[in-house]
């Protein structure tokens, strides 16, 4: 088992990468039309500013550039998205449409206390200084 956990950060790394590409997607969805939809968002709608967190917040969580603010900021708007949204029709997430949120809430929750991983713009940063 050593040998596994030699790996954790680099997993850890992995898990940033794959959230958040997966979270810009929806942002990408909502403002950029891709992949295509029929959703109309404005700027000052709850999707529509759920969009920009979830496009630019995904980006940075990416690149691993401001990850635990970042990973904050971005827990947060799924927690209001899930209760605001989700919750009021159902307990059961399965039920509600909600799990994913849920689970970005609770996986960009651990980022914020597990950090980048060391494949990110923080660690290069981090060893410059």
């Amino acid at each position: 088992m050593a040998s596994l956990t030699s790996w954790s950060p680099h997993v850890l790394s992995l898990l940033r990468v794959a959230s958040g590409a997966a979270f810009m997607a929806h942002g990408t969805m909502k403002w950029l039309n891709f992949p295509p939809s029929a959703m109309n968002v404005t700027l000052t709608s709850p999707p529509g500013a759920a969009g920009i967190i979830e496009l630019v917040g995904g980006a940075l969580l990416v690149l691993g550039l401001f990850t635990r603010p970042v990973a904050f900021i971005c827990s947060g708007t799924m927690a209001v998205a899930y209760f605001m949204a989700h919750a009021p029709k159902s307990f059961f997430p399965v039920l509600n449409g909600g799990d994913a949120a849920l689970l970005y809430c609770f996986v960009f929750f651990y980022l914020v206390f597990a950090g980048p991983g060391p494949w990110s713009l923080d660690a290069i940063i981090r060893k410059k200084n």
